[in-house]
This record gives C-alpha cells, structure tokens and sequence, in this order.
C-alpha cells in the first residue's frame, strides 16, 4: 500500500486528502490551523491518520509566501539597480487608488529605501552594452551591505537586463563571493520582462521571501520526515503545478498564491471525469473566499496580480480573486449604523463564537448556526461539539442594536456575505467578456456548500455543483497536480520588422530553460511543452496572448501569426485591422510533465428513493420551514431531492431552497437547479 497526501494549510483548517493509489480509496479530515506557525497544524493532523508510515508523497500546498508578503514579516532586502534608477520601487506608478481621496498614500515597498543601491552600468534598449559594469562602484555597494549588517537577501534589477542579462549576472556572481550566506534573486532569472517598476517590484518579492520560505520549508520537510518517515514532498506553485521544496525555495514567488490552486485544479480534474467544461469556482472557507474561471476545461493564468494594491507580482498564476468572505468573517455595525460583514476573521482563535475558542463577535457561522443550517451536533462529523446557545446570545446582541429578531439579524449576516460573493463572481465574469448562462457554479470549502443554493439564486444562474469532498477539495486538487514550470520574456518585434532567427532562438531558449527545470526536479520522460506569443497593434497598451502552433519562425509561420491576430483581435473587441503593424512583446513557455491522477469510483445506483434521517427547524428568506436532513455519504446515483432540504456530510452541507431540487451524479457530485415543473 501506498498513500499520496495533499495538505491545505488554510487560515482557520487544514485540511488533508490521502489517497490510496492500490485500492483507490479516500480519506479526508481536517484540523484546526495553528496560527503563526502552519507545520504544527499540519504535524498534527499527520497524528490522526493511522498509516503514516504507508505515506510515500507529500503535496502541500502553503500560505508561507503570501502571509510573509501579507503581513510584512520578510527579510530586510537590499536593491541594487542602474544608477538614477534607485527610485523605481518607490516612485511606483503614476496612477492612484483613490482619486478624488487627498489624504491616500501609496503602499510602502517591500524594502526600505536607505537599503535601495545604485551601481555604474548602462544596457540600451537593443541589448548593446553601453557601458559595462563599473566594479567599483558594485564594491562601494557590497561595503555599505556589509556595513549595514542587518540585510539578509539582495535583489538586483538592472536597466533592460531582459534583454541582455550580462551585467546583471556579474553582479550576482560578485555579490554572492561576497556574501555566500545571503540568497540573492536577480531580474533575469525572476521576471525576464519589460516595465521596470514591475519587474523590479516582482525580483524584490522573491528576494523578501526567501529567508522567510527557505527557513521554515526546511524545517518542515525535517518534521514530516520524523513524522512518516522518506516520504516526497512536494509544493503547489501558483501556476498549479508542483515542485520540489529545493525548487520552491529557489524561486519562492512562484508560491504567492499557492494555497488557492488547489481548488481550481481539482475542479478541472473533476471537469474532465464528468465531462464538464465552463465552471465559476467558489471555495469559501473560514477566513475568506477564492474565485476563478474555467473556460473550456482550462483555468485562466494572468500575470497581472498585486499582493495589495498598487504591490505587483507579475509571475504566471492561476487567475484566483480572493475576497475577505468567509465561515469566520466577523459581523459588525459601522459608525453610520450599518451592518457590515468582514474582511476581519476570527479564524482559527479564537474562532467564531460557536467554536467555544474564545471568540465573543458573531460571525457568518454563527449566524448559520442560529438559521438551523447547522447541525450542532454533527460539526466535522460530531467531533466538535458548537455552542448554539453562544451563538444565538452574540447573534441577539447584534440584533437588538439593528432593531430586528434574532432569526432576521442572521439572515442579514448571510445575505451581505452573500452579496460580497456575488460581487465577485460578477466581476471574474465580466472582465473576461463572458456570458454567465453558460457557466455553472462550483462550490467547494467548508462553507461554500452553505452559500451554494443562496448565490444560486442571487446570480440567477442555472446551476450549482457540489463536488465530492467539498470540504477538503484543494487538498483534493494537490493529488491531481502535475509537475509545471512557466517561463517568459520581452522580445520586442514588429510585424515589418521581424527577426525570424532571432525569435526561433529565443524561443528555443525558453523551452531549454523549462526543460532544464523539470529535470532538475527529478521529473524526465514525456513533457509537453506550450508555446505562447503575447501580441498588439502598434500604439495598443495591452496585448492578447495566443498559442504558436510552430517551433521555428519564417515567412510562412509569421504571416499565419499576424493573421491568427487579426482573427482573434476581432472576436475579442469586435474589430480588427489589418494591414497594421502588430508589436511581438512577450514570449512564454510552458513545459508540463503529467502525474498520475486519482480515479474518481461511480456510485451505485438503486430504485430506492433517498430518505431523510431527521427534521429541523431551518431559517429562510421566506421563513423556517420544517426541513428533512439527508446523509450524502447515504445517496445513490441518480438520486433526486426535492427542496427545502438539508445534505449533511462530515465537514460541510447544502441547503436547499423551497423552489430547488437536486440531483446526484454518477460521481456523487450533487447538481442543484430550480426546480422543474412535473
């Protein structure tokens, strides 16, 4: 027998999936995170599962890197940059949050800017070294680091290194003779890519993180292998695909959104089994709720992404929205009188009130509590029993200083963190152009499930999917990764001004580098590889990326590329023109080494219609009702259930509306809609 297990190390569970690869099985659980310190909730949950010592993969998906950004506890990072330029981190851009707000102030950078060094060296804009690095002035630079004794990571971003990186890398190498105990990230090797306030913004991230991820990483890998002894772990990147702890610490900005691939990969994998293409993913889960699309089996990767505003990280990721909107997003009354819900959590500790950890503010499971949509009795599984009582005293406080009932506060609970949710579905939609009637929702954390039929309504969409193991899914997704890496850069070409030798070269470059990474990790054999050009019309101040069919330019291929533009130019602003010149900014490479996937059994099917295990009082829009209660795990194939109605499992539940029914899958997946006229 041999186990693989996917860790979600979320901000109030973490939640684990071990999967069987013999006989196929599943087992799920969580337990409760360990604020400030991720490897204890997970050491712990390693505790409760009985065949550790069977456990031959580990794939961890982590919050190291985002709450190390987050939370502004990285390394103390110096810059090293062209001379003039030390401002650029600082400077930031031209725009501003708040317009019309005199009082708003930018984001501080990760660095501070007695720490920001500038060196002689000029590169132009072609590449042609105009002036090689000056290496006194790098020596004068490496005496005021040494000097300062308190730096512990250096960055280094040089003028139009993308283009040629020569300088760039002498100064790695001087600075690492110089300082061999200090990890040292430069542009290059980060993001290869124009606009130098990004580039620069993205190299510092990984230099702010290093310490931080290489630390603690380290240790857990020990700690897990005192625990379960030779064991491979593996970490989820953002781009959803995995790779080794030595490679994660190498390049720890790949892991800024590590925890929230996991979801959107399992719901691709569940995709493909069911047969499935167009989804809206929504994983709520105690502290906040991620949103991203899968548009014809495939998950959307942007490059644009902030860690606040006006902060880019401009690595490949899964395109995953977060919103402060979760299980434990705490209720309050601002200074006008209005309710609000969240961003606050009481996460893990002390928790919402009815985890009896501390918490004295009602939170949105609390207000599930006092809804009866919540069975007291049956909190993940009946191993934590909730205090009702708790929960409806912190719930009535709330409500008196609203002027309304108990059961109408709690309902304004859910109805706003309803709405903050739909706000966000609304806008992963619309900025990507689509239509939502044909997507279906997904809903996956401990409490997506709760919310499903609730923004099934608000969204007057047709249909809601509940996938197996909700409550664990992206610990679920890290079972189904695949071994990825991404790799991209600036090339700077026009249509009447193509250097086709020039763009095979770097191309080949490219999958030379991916490659190089994937063999470095252990992974060989069959690796496909995706070839992407991000192109614009001249003058365009954003492009559109589309896939190359071809390995080598010439004549024949380019003229099918600026066509292949023209085309897709219009289908996605309805116009195009052709005839102008079209801009080649960037390049990008993905190499993908397939794992094995978990299979997916089929349930058995029966002529038996479900029958309920008890009733209870559950409060809706319209009312309470008197509500049949279902066990999932006791559902068939094919199974229907007419609403109102509650689906119990272990760590999560669905409630259905009056006007809604279910249906049971093949797979077990639970598929709501409105219900039909019979």
């Amino acid at each position: 027998m041999s186990y693989i297990l996917g860790i979600d190390v979320g901000g109030t569970f973490t939640d684990f999936v071990a999967y069987n690869e013999q006989s196929r099985e599943v087992t799920v659980w969580k337990d409760f995170s360990t604020p400030g310190d991720p490897s204890d909730g997970i050491l712990n949950g390693l505790k409760q599962f009985p065949r550790r010592n069977e456990i031959s993969g580990i794939r961890l998906g982590t919050t190291i890197a985002t709450n190390a950004i987050l939370e502004r506890n990285g390394a103390n990072v110096a810059f090293v940059t062209t001379q003039g330029f030390r401002d650029v981190p600082f400077i930031q851009r031209g725009n501003r949050r708040f317009h019309f707000n005199s009082r708003w102030v930018k984001p501080e950078p990760l660095l501070q800017r007695a720490n920001s060094f500038e060196v002689i060296e000029r590169v132009d804009c072609e590449g042609n070294i105009i002036l090689p690095l000056d290496m006194d002035s790098l020596r004068r630079v490496a005496d005021r680091i040494a000097e300062r004794g308190d730096i512990k990571a250096i960055s280094v971003c040089l003028l139009f290194s993308y283009i040629n990186p020569q300088n760039e890398i002498t100064a790695r190498d001087y600075l690492a003779s110089r300082f061999p105990d200090l990890p040292i990230s430069i542009s290059y090797d980060v993001l290869p890519k124009w606009k130098e306030y990004e580039r620069a913004s993205t190299t510092i991230a990984d230099a702010y993180v290093k310490p931080i991820v290489t630390d603690q990483l380290g240790e857990l890998e020990s700690r897990i292998a005192e625990a379960v002894g030779a064991a491979r772990v593996v970490v989820t990147k953002s781009n959803g695909g995995q790779t080794t702890v030595a490679g994660a610490c190498e390049a720890p900005v790949q892991m800024t959104l590590s925890g929230p691939t996991g979801g959107v990969v399992a719901a691709q994998f569940i995709g493909s089994v069911t047969g499935e293409k167009n989804f809206v993913t929504i994983d709520m889960g105690g502290t906040s709720t991620d949103c991203s699309l899968i548009v014809n089996g495939t998950a959307s990767l942007t490059t644009d992404f902030e860690v606040e505003w006006g902060i880019p990280i401009q690595v490949p990721m899964l395109d995953v929205r977060t919103i402060g909107a979760g299980g434990g997003s705490i209720a309050w009354i601002d200074k006008g009188g209005l309710l609000r819900v969240g961003p606050q959590s009481a996460r893990s500790r002390p928790g919402p009130i009815c985890y009896g950890r501390g918490g004295t503010e009602p939170t949105v499971t609390d207000a599930n509590l006092v809804l009866g949509r919540i069975n007291p009795d049956n909190f993940l599984g009946g191993t934590v029993a909730l205090d009702a009582d708790g929960a409806r005293a912190g719930v009535k406080r709330l409500a008196e200083r609203l002027s309304l009932s108990v059961d109408d506060a709690a309902l304004a609970v859910i109805k706003i963190v309803n709405n903050n949710m739909v706000g966000a579905v609304r806008s992963v939609l619309i900025e990507k152009g689509e239509s939502p009637d044909k997507f279906s929702l997904m809903f996956f954390g401990g409490a997506g499930p709760v919310h499903a039929c609730d923004l099934l309504k608000d969204l007057s969409m047709s249909r809601a999917i509940i996938p197996v193991h909700p409550g664990q899914f992206s610990a679920f997704g890290f079972t189904a990764t695949d071994a990825r890496v991404d790799r991209q850069r600036t090339v700077q070409m026009t249509s009447n001004r193509m250097d086709h030798g020039r763009a095979t070269q770097h191309l080949k470059e490219l999958e030379a580098d991916c490659l190089a990474q994937l063999h470095a990790q252990g992974f060989a054999g069959d690796i496909s590889v995706e070839r992407r050009v991000e192109l614009r019309y001249h003058g365009q101040n954003y492009e559109l990326s589309l896939p190359l069919r071809f390995t080598i330019f010439n004549d024949a291929t380019a003229k099918e590329l600026w066509a292949g533009f023209d085309k897709a130019h219009e289908e996605r602003f309805g116009f195009n023109i052709p005839g102008e010149f079209i801009e080649i900014v960037n390049f990008n490479v993905t190499a993908v080494k397939r794992l094995s996937k978990p299979q997916v059994p089929k349930l058995a099917r029966t002529s038996f219609a479900p029958k309920p295990i008890s009733m209870r009082s559950v409060g809706y829009d319209e009312g309470r009702h008197d509500t049949p209660v279902y066990r999932r795990e006791e559902l068939m194939a094919g199974d229907t259930i007419q609403g109102p109605a509650v689906i119990e499992e272990a760590v999560s539940l669905v409630v259905l509306h009056p006007d809604q029914e279910l249906l049971v899958d093949d797979y077990g997946n639970l598929h709501v809609s409105e219900r039909q006229a019979r």
